[in-house]
């Protein structure tokens, strides 16, 4: 009987506390379950949540600051949040709660709908479980989060891609987080981090000459089919594979269906594009027509390019072996840039730019929005300085 009387006197008590700290005292109340605490609101339909305590004395002093936590967050959201959601989001606050970090990386994959599971096992998994692994340490744990991304980072080189491509999956996972209450405010992404940048590398872009050269050299005829729709239309490797004919009013069109995210925001995708045709020039300077069209409708056969999204990679590993593709490399380092495999794209760019059309139709032929495109290929709009000089010796020549 006397335990009887101890249990009931602390029940009292907390129950008490709760009438005397909480506005709406009639409507919160605790009760047991199964050794447990059982909170309860019987606002506008009775809502209960079983808390992490034990139904003790300990138990009870231990549950009353939560409680008094989760009623805050309760009446801060005017009604918007259920009383699950309130226990959820303060329990995440409580510094000594333990997220279980595997289940928090799949719960958040339905989040980044647009990313095939190649993509997300590249560019997400490495890093989140890169992050899981530290914030599971007993000592040396990140405190927020800045130090969970620099330290989660370290694996990528400063200034790569690679890195790049991981910071970003990695931001986007602490603020879904945060926004959602699954993990403390202190681990919001900072705005900023810092980064030493590698100088961009510039690319090289091959002359209509070395294109035909290297393709003069190729032995197997469906790459050169590929080389030579590269050039002739500025193709990313990867849309060797989603080339089409359509209708349209003057005739067949070659199109390209191939769709590439925008980067900003998510989901946000190019649009399919008609492809025009800008044709190489031989030693002559004469134009060179391959009949490309007339081909992709007759349905030529073009080379293996791998796995979805492996097109770029394909070009690389066939390319690399070439012999003329390594004289070429020597030529392109000579001048301080490097050859790869989206040299032909750089070839239709600069021969555009240097036919004087419009940069937004170039933008447009190529499937980039205008900033894009200059952010890769202002260096390749004429130089006003240089005809303004060449303008100026022309006159005093000709005087």
């Amino acid at each position: 009987m006397p335990k009887q009387v101890e249990k009931d006197s602390w029940v009292i008590a907390v129950r008490e506390l709760l009438k005397e700290s909480l506005a709406s005292t009639d409507q919160w109340f605790i009760s047991q379950s199964r050794g447990q605490i059982r909170l309860e609101i019987r606002d506008n339909g009775k809502q209960s949540k079983v808390l992490p305590f034990a139904w003790t004395k300990k138990g009870g002093s231990q549950a009353l600051p939560r409680i008094l936590e989760i009623y805050k967050r309760y009446v801060q959201g005017k009604g918007k949040l259920t009383l699950a959601q309130c226990c959820e989001v303060t329990e995440v606050s409580s510094s000594k709660h333990e997220i279980a970090w595997n289940e928090l990386i799949k719960d958040f994959k339905p989040f980044v709908p647009n990313a095939s599971e190649k993509t997300w096992q590249k560019s997400y998994v490495p890093v989140l479980n890169r992050a899981a692994v530290l914030m599971q340490r007993t000592k040396g744990k990140p405190k927020d989060g800045e130090e969970l991304m620099m330290k989660a980072l370290e694996q990528w080189e400063q200034g790569s891609r690679s890195r790049q491509i991981a910071r970003r999956s990695l931001k986007n996972f602490l603020q879904w987080g945060v926004l959602r209450g699954k993990l403390i405010a202190a681990y919001a992404p900072p705005a900023h981090i810092p980064e030493t940048r590698k100088p961009k590398r510039i690319g090289y872009a091959l002359t209509d000459l070395q294109i035909l050269r290297l393709i003069e050299f190729e032995p197997d005829e469906k790459w050169r089919f590929a080389f030579q729709l590269c050039s002739v239309y500025g193709l990313r490797p990867e849309e060797l594979r989603h080339l089409a004919i359509k209708e349209g009013p003057n005739g067949k069109e070659l199109w390209c269906k191939y769709q590439k995210s925008k980067g900003g925001k998510r989901g946000d995708k190019t649009e399919p594009r008609r492809l025009h045709s800008l044709f190489l020039k031989d030693m002559d300077g004469n134009l060179v027509d391959w009949n490309l069209q007339v081909r992709i409708e007759a349905d030529e056969s073009l080379p293996p390019l791998g796995d979805e999204g492996d097109g770029g990679e394909a070009l690389r590993t066939h390319l690399r072996r070439r012999p003329v593709w390594k004289a070429l490399k020597k030529e392109a380092e000579h001048v301080g840039e490097v050859l790869v495999p989206y040299t032909f794209r750089h070839r239709y760019a600069k021969a555009s730019h240097a036919a004087g059309f419009p940069v937004s139709n170039i933008a447009a032929a190529m499937g980039h929005t205008l900033e894009v495109h200059l952010e890769s290929y202002a260096r390749f709009i004429p130089d006003g300085t240089a005809d303004l000089y060449a303008k100026r010796n022309a006159r005093e020549k000709a005087a």
